[in-house]
């Protein structure tokens, strides 16, 4: 048993010591695994150059797909909601790019323990390094395909839309990371210990795609009235149609409430919550459950 690994608490800490639930020790690993980051930036980025080795753009087809994607639904959806190209083009873009982020963050996130079993065991590192390697990586895939977005702004003019406001994308997207981080914790712990959570997620994540805004609009079906107009207002209920909105509204120059930041920074506070119990009484037991 060494020293170094009995010091990092990740691998040789007995699950059921006292010493190990207590919250200095869930902070200690945050900021143990940050200060690693020279650990996991590297592994990032080697995630992203191994799975497109060989290929001759590499990581730039994560671009493409999401580039096809983007244009399919909107050439489909624009004319089947009777909205312009110009206006729904950017809007379901945006929207897929962010989604993307979600979604990882949700799915992989559940397997970020499980996928790295080897370097748990072998690795004398802060847990979170684990965690902080997957929020990278989606940041890095979020940057490739900003280059779409970028397109967007010159090609369809987007950028005559955009105002001082539309500076709030930044710190918009500083707390997705911030609950990507979270997210992957408290769902990456559970679906390390009950297996099956990971497969609901995938299918739940699914669905949800489904009832949020991206590939419709709740303007769209409040303009029908009726019945329609009042089922529109069931997309509120949905979280992550506020995490997309304040990501996509300042994008593309589009008003937004101040209720979808109160909403996401209540959820935030809650999920961080959660997220530091699990890492005070589950993080030691970790490695001995994948």
């Amino acid at each position: 048993m060494s020293a170094s690994a009995i010091d990092s608490g990740t691998v040789d800490e007995a699950p059921h010591g006292s010493g190990s639930q207590t919250f200095r020790r869930a902070f200690r690993d945050l900021k143990d695994g940050f200060g690693q980051r020279e650990l996991w930036l590297s592994l990032g980025w080697q995630d992203i150059k191994q799975k497109y080795r060989r290929s001759v753009i590499g990581p730039f087809w994560i671009t493409i797909a999401t580039g096809v994607q983007a244009s399919a639904i909107g050439l489909l959806y624009s004319a089947l909601l009777d909205i312009p190209l110009r206006e729904f083009l950017p809007y379901v873009t945006v929207g897929l790019i962010v989604w993307n982020v979600i979604n990882a963050s949700i799915t992989e996130g559940s397997e970020v323990f499980i996928s790295n079993e080897g370097l748990i065991k072998q690795l004398p590192s802060a847990l979170s390094v684990h965690v902080y390697r997957l929020v990278w990586r989606q940041a890095l895939l979020f940057a490739h395909n900003l280059i779409i977005y970028l397109i967007l702004l010159v090609a369809l003019g987007v950028w005559a839309n955009l105002s001082w406001a539309s500076l709030m994308a930044i710190p918009a997207l500083a707390l997705l990371g911030l609950n990507a981080v979270w997210v992957a914790i408290v769902f990456g712990i559970f679906a390390t210990r009950y297996r099956d959570i990971g497969p609901i997620l995938s299918s739940l994540t699914l669905l949800l795609f489904v009832l949020t805004p991206i590939m419709w609009t709740t303007q769209s079906l409040e303009a029908q009235g009726g019945q329609v107009a009042e089922r529109a207002k069931i997309a509120e209920i949905n979280p992550l149609f506020h995490y997309l909105d304040i990501v996509r509204a300042p994008m593309i120059g589009q008003p937004q409430e101040a209720y979808h930041w109160y909403i996401v920074l209540a959820i935030t506070v809650v999920g961080w919550t959660v997220a530091l119990l699990g890492m005070r009484k589950y993080r030691a037991r970790v490695p001995y459950w994948v």
